[in-house]
């Protein structure tokens, strides 16, 4: 009897492991398919990283699979996406396809707002002067100091002791 269940839990756990790479590769195949006339662009803050693509459309923003309004649900987050589509007057031209790796929200919304400049430039490079002027195509290099030897943090020292 324990060894039939053993045998069913192994022939259990085997088909559950091979359908999921065949749903990850079709999922991968569809979004390949979908962007592959999109302009590509890689914006960057902080420890983040965003690989947008840009695609002629109704104005959704989608961020990992998800509407930007549900993974960016503050509204300072919503806006620092928005801005170089509101300061071109593009709002409803694009739709955007960002997938946003590491850091927090904050440096995350910055590289896709770095990725969207730069891809608004490659489609419409007379839209240039614009982002420029803004400071919206420089990269904020402005990255976490690292820990130093002998102290608690990059700059906090130990506390000190009269005696």
């Amino acid at each position: 009897m324990t060894e039939e269940k053993k045998t069913v839990k192994k022939t259990a756990t085997k088909t559950t492991k091979k359908a999921a790479p065949a749903k990850a590769t079709a999922k991968k195949a569809v979004a390949d398919a979908k962007l592959s006339n999109a302009t590509y662009a890689t914006g960057k803050r902080k420890d983040s990283v965003a690989r947008v693509y840009l695609i002629a459309g109704k104005g959704q923003i989608i961020v990992n699979g998800i509407p930007m309004a549900e993974y960016f649900r503050r509204p300072v987050l919503q806006m620092i996406i928005a801005q170089p589509f509101g300061i071109t007057k593009r709002e409803t031209a694009y739709d955007v396809h960002a997938i946003v790796m590491g850091g927090g929200l904050s440096g995350q919304a910055g590289a896709v707002k770095h990725g969207i400049s730069k891809a608004l430039e490659k489609v419409e490079p007379e839209l240039r002067k614009t982002l420029k002027a803004a400071g919206f195509l420089t990269r904020d290099s402005r990255v976490v100091e690292r820990k130093h030897f002998g102290r608690h943090k990059a700059r906090r020292s130990t506390q000190f002791s009269k005696r």
